[in-house]
C-alpha cells in the first residue's frame, strides 16, 4: 500500500472512532506534578544535553515560512493529558493536515487532550486511538495543522544522522542531534520486537517525537530512553505497518488504562 494509501486508511479508521478525548484548556497550572518513578529501572527518561540546527529539507533548504520556523518545527506539537490522576505532557508530530502520531502512553488514561502548535495556538482534538501494534497513537484535530513531513525510504542504517524535535518537559520546542546506534529488542513491550537504538538526547515530555533523517524525513517515533543516555525508537516500518492497518486502532476511552501500562510509567 502507498504511503498516501496508508494515511488515508488511517484516517478512515479513526474517523470511525467515536471522538471521546476533546481538548481543553488548561488555566492556573503553571507547575506540571511531579514524574512518575521509571518502571523498569534500566529504562528512565534522561536530561537533553546539548542540541542542534534543524535538518535540512529535501531540496538541500531549511524551508523557512515567514514568522522564521522551518517545516520540521511546524509540524511538532505539544501534547497535554489532562488525566484522571493528574496532568502529564508529551510531544508529537503530524502526518497530514489533521492526523498527529504520538505515543499510546502519552494519551492513554486521560479525561482530556490538549494539542498546541509550534505558535502557541491551540487545536481542538475530535478523536484519539492507540494502535494494538507497539507504543504508538494517532490523533485526530478538528483544526488544520500547520505542516506535515516526508517519511523516509526505509529504516535508517547504524552511524546515519538522527535529529529528534519536539517539546520537552513540556517546555519549549527543542531540537537534538546524535546518531543511530543500531537496532536492538525492544525492553519495554514484547509485541514490538525490534527497535532502534540512537544517541540523540530527549527527557520526559518527548515521547512521541519524530526522529528524522538529515534531509527531514520521519525515521522513527520517540518512546522510551536508556539509564546509560541512549534513546529508543519505534522504526519507521513499524510505523508504516501501524498506519497501513486501519482496523489496528481502538477508540481511547477517558481514564482508559493502556495495555502496556509500564511504557506509560517510564516515558511520560
Amino acid at each position: 500500500m502507498s504511503r498516501p494509501a496508508a494515511r488515508r486508511s488511517a484516517r478512515h479508521g479513526l474517523r470511525a472512532a467515536p471522538a471521546l478525548l476533546l481538548a481543553a484548556a488548561l488555566a492556573g497550572c503553571g507547575v506540571l506534578p511531579a514524574l512518575p518513578p521509571p518502571v523498569p529501572e534500566d529504562v528512565v527518561p534522561t536530561r537533553v544535553a546539548r542540541t542542534a540546527p534543524a535538518p535540512l529539507s529535501a531540496d538541500g533548504t531549511e524551508g523557512l515560512s515567514p514568522d522564521g520556523f522551518d517545516a520540521v518545527q511546524r509540524m511538532a506539537v505539544r501534547i497535554r493529558n489532562v488525566g484522571c490522576d493528574g496532568l502529564s505532557t508529551g510531544s508529537g508530530f503530524a502526518v497530514d493536515e489533521h492526523t498527529l502520531v504520538t505515543n499510546r502512553h502519552v494519551v492513554a488514561d486521560s479525561e482530556a487532550l490538549e494539542v498546541s502548535t509550534y505558535d502557541g495556538r491551540d487545536l481542538e482534538v475530535s478523536a484519539a486511538g492507540s494502535a494494538s501494534l507497539a507504543d504508538l497513537a494517532l490523533v485526530r484535530t478538528a483544526d488544520p495543522l500547520p505542516s506535515y513531513p516526508t517519511l523516509a525510504d526505509g529504516d535508517p542504517r547504524p552511524g546515519d544522522d538522527v535529529t529528534v524535535v519536539g517539546y520537552p518537559e513540556g517546555g519549549e520546542l527543542t531540537i537534538t542531534a546524535g546518531t543511530v546506534i543500531g537496532p536492538t529488542t525492544d525492553p519495554l513491550h514484547e509485541n514490538l520486537g525490534e527497535v532502534l537504538l540512537t544517541d540523540a538526547p530527549v527527557e520526559p515530555g518527548s515521547s512521541g517525537s519524530a526522529a528524522l533523517d538529515a534531509q527531514g524525513r520521519v525515521i522513527g517515533v520517540v518512546y522510551a530512553k536508556t539509564s546509560d543516555g541512549r534513546s529508543l525508537l519505534v522504526p519507521l516500518s513499524t510505523l508504516e505497518r501501524v498506519l497501513d492497518d486501519a482496523d489496528g486502532f481502538r477508540a481511547l476511552p477517558p481514564c482508559a488504562q493502556p495495555s502496556a501500562s509500564p511504557s506509560a510509567t517510564a516515558a511520560r
